[in-house]
């Protein structure tokens, strides 16, 4: 190939994806999600975790098939990045030290109340109750917990991969809401074109399901209480949705620029073509309801990627099953795609898999590769009241068989935080 060729419109590296590792409530590695994503069949279960009597929300997707040494949030979140990545090696072959820079998409998570009140109760008396913090310090002092400690830093999960697969340089977290997993591939990518590496890991992990977790969220309207059957309850883009349905999982991609991949005989599974940020000031959870900061966050993917709308052939979107949510979505991609809109055909895995928050952008890039990979277009399950106000090909409830060769994956978090990315497969 001439050198050229591994350029792309705007004469930057092109990044390419040689492998790819996935855990979500429907199982562990790539595989066996994908039998089930395309089946049409929920991970979305009643909670075991925690006692939930008298709640509102009773079921979640979480994943309780991974062994973690400590029950709390970071240690599941770590075991979560580990095996994916572990995965996600093995099948771009590259083994010992990874040599590149990390970029972890991680939940921004506390120690849980259940380990802050083991500590208050070994914590000694005082004379002075309001120093509660110097109280924690001393019980701390007495009998160190390395657990309770990594659970309070941001960015022990980073650390602790980057020791694990010898990473280069300082491991990146970083947490836009329910658009980082997105966003922690956007910076690979970019790392890629501006020559500072050659590859570059995206990881993206959320094992933060807790009863606090779950309270806090239903405090905010934002969960649906369809509980029974729980495999009924997330249902994107219909009439009767009622909120989103929350969960775990994680997701890593290698990154590649195009000309290493193959120099080293890597196998290709897509090209990364474009990514997309914006982020609006309308309030800390809600997105702008005129979708103005989305409808800029696709434009500026299909710019980046130097293709028009025409090229996109599926979208994956980010269909929450939340009723504003899904709404402003299909506002913002119509005002871009315009009559073309009704015709693409589209898919919301969170309708099987739920929501995986912190993970969901690069779960969902994962499987928007598979779909070019296998030619096989996900079913949105539990579209059986289409809500007539937004039309759309949602390949209701049946997986369809259909090549594309481009496709758009859309991110919409709390706070506005957007960002969508353009995929295609292996340039010819």
């Amino acid at each position: 190939m001439t050198e050229a060729a591994y350029k792309d419109h705007l004469g930057r590296p092109i990044v390419a994806v040689t492998g790819m590792g996935i855990i979500t409530s429907l199982g562990q590695g790539l595989k066996d999600n994908w039998s089930a994503l395309t089946s049409g069949t929920s991970g979305i279960h009643n909670i075991t975790r925690f006692p939930t009597e008298g709640l509102s929300t009773r079921i979640a997707g979480t994943v309780d098939f991974i062994d973690i040494p400590v029950p709390n949030a970071v240690e599941r979140s770590f075991a979560f990045a580990r095996e994916t990545t572990i995965e996600a090696l093995a099948d771009a072959a590259i083994s010992g030290d990874f040599n590149g820079p990390l970029f972890l998409a991680a939940p921004p998570i506390e120690p849980e109340w259940s380990a802050r009140f083991e500590l208050a109760d070994r914590a000694p008396p005082s004379d002075h109750p309001g120093d509660a913090y110097e109280r924690f310090l001393a019980a701390m002092r007495q009998r160190t917990d390395a657990s309770f400690h990594e659970a309070a830093l941001f960015g022990a999960i980073s650390e602790r991969l980057a020791d694990r697969f010898g990473t280069r340089g300082l491991p990146v977290t970083l947490s836009t809401a329910c658009a980082s997993g997105a966003t922690a591939i956007q910076l690979g990518i970019e790392a890629i074109r501006q020559g500072r590496t050659d590859r570059a890991l995206a990881v993206a992990t959320d094992g933060s399901l807790s009863a606090e977790a779950l309270i806090r969220f239903s405090l905010l309207s934002a969960l649906s209480t369809q509980n029974d059957p729980p495999t009924k309850a997330s249902k994107p883009f219909s009439k009767d949705r009622d909120g989103f349905v929350i969960a775990e999982g994680a997701a890593t991609l290698v990154l590649e620029s195009l000309e290493s991949a193959i120099a080293r005989g890597a196998k290709i599974l897509g090209i990364m073509k474009g990514a997309g940020e914006k982020a609006d000031s309308f309030h800390r959870t809600r997105s702008s309801p005129d979708g103005g900061p989305a409808i800029a966050t696709i434009r500026a993917a299909l710019a980046d990627a130097g293709l028009d709308e025409s090229a996109i052939g599926y979208i994956n979107a980010h269909g929450t099953s939340t009723p504003e949510n899904d709404k402003m979505e299909y506002g913002s991609m119509l005002a871009v795609f315009g009559e073309r809109m009704a015709s693409i055909p589209l898919s919301s895995n969170k309708s099987m898999i739920g929501h995986t928050l912190t993970a969901a952008g690069a779960v969902e890039a994962v499987f928007s590769f598979q779909t070019m990979l296998t030619g096989t277009l996900p079913p949105t399950i539990n579209y059986n009241n289409p809500d007539p106000a937004i039309v759309l090909d949602v390949v209701p409830n049946k997986k369809r068989d259909q090549q594309v060769s481009a496709v758009l994956s859309n991110s919409f978090g709390f706070g506005g935080q957007n960002a969508s990315l353009v995929m295609a497969l292996e340039p010819a």
